[in-house]
């Protein structure tokens, strides 16, 4: 077999893959499934979700969820609760229900916009804006879960119910690292601290020949380390911290899932562009879990605790 027909029968089973959720999250048969799904060039076919070791991982333990846009809003939960219309404009997916009201059983169990029915929880983020102040609107949001960077996966808890935390900083004036915000065209492996000019790029051609057009993404990483007692400090991060050299500090020795937000935008031109928040330095995210929990345990157990990478969760 030639290698052009090799590469075309590696990418058409990754997207068979994907399409039939034969590389499901909580699936018993995952580790079989990645095996059988091909490859393309030799590499996993899990690395056409995003090949990079930091952020959204090839080969390493993950389970995923997308989400669409559920609404736009002037609240925040985490660090204005009880005050709408007080904060800058926010970008919602997943829960719907979520406004400014931090009530947990208010919001339990409400409709979401995410592909996995019983991921209720809520994540937000400042809109983007063009030159001209107006709201670019995303096309959906990837949430990546994975053990932190040398962390070992059967370590990793679940977060608690009702467990809120924020990444990124909104006042900031100095462009953030890398490691916490960053840019990409879609899937690509390049991090910036800036976004890029993905217009007219490309990642690769699917089994039809088609081209599939990069967007513009934003990735905001959240600390993978907690306190263990806390489920909120109110935005300032205090109960949460992030790993360093595959090992979470002794005030906060909980290993827990971290999570990476991918928001993908059309691939807009990024000369003027800004966030609600203020300076496109000024990126963040927040996440507050209201996931059914029951299944969130079960994707950690089955996906982290196990070292396998799952696929979208459908």
């Amino acid at each position: 077999m030639d290698h052009s027909r090799r590469r075309r029968l590696g990418l058409l089973a990754a997207v068979l893959a994907a399409a039939t959720g034969l590389v499901a999250c909580g699936d018993d048969d995952a580790d079989e499934a990645t095996a059988a799904a091909g490859t393309l060039d030799g590499a996993p076919a899990a690395d056409l979700r995003d090949p990079e070791r930091r952020g959204p991982q090839g080969n390493v333990a993950q389970f995923v969820v997308e989400c669409e846009l559920s609404h736009l809003a002037y609240d925040d939960p985490i660090v204005l609760p009880d005050l709408p219309g007080e904060s800058h404009r926010h970008q919602f997916f997943g829960n719907a229900a979520v406004t400014a009201d931090p009530d947990y059983h208010k919001v339990a169990g409400a409709d979401t916009t995410c592909r996995q029915s019983r991921d209720t929880a809520s994540y937000w983020a400042p809109t983007l804006m063009d030159e001209m102040g107006r709201v670019i609107e995303p096309r959906k949001l990837t949430a990546y879960y994975r053990p932190g960077v040398g962390i070992d996966p059967a370590s990793v808890v679940a977060y608690p119910p009702d467990f809120q935390m924020v990444a990124g900083n909104s006042i900031s004036d100095e462009l953030q690292s890398t490691d916490v915000v960053a840019w990409s065209c879609g899937r690509g492996r390049l991090r910036e601290q800036t976004p890029p000019d993905c217009a007219g790029q490309s990642e690769f051609a699917d089994v039809f020949g088609r081209q599939d057009t990069r967007t513009l993404r934003m990735l905001i990483t959240f600390p993978d380390c907690w306190d263990g007692d806390r489920l909120s400090s109110f935005g300032s991060g205090a109960h949460v911290a992030y790993s360093e050299d595959g090992r979470c500090p002794d005030a906060h020795a909980v290993s827990i899932p971290q999570l990476v937000m991918a928001i993908d935008y059309p691939p807009v031109d990024p000369g003027e562009l800004s966030l609600s928040s203020g300076a496109i330095e000024t990126g963040h995210a927040d996440f507050w879990n209201v996931w059914d929990q029951e299944k969130l345990e079960e994707e950690v157990r089955l996906c982290l605790n196990r070292d396998l990478v799952c696929g979208v969760v459908g």
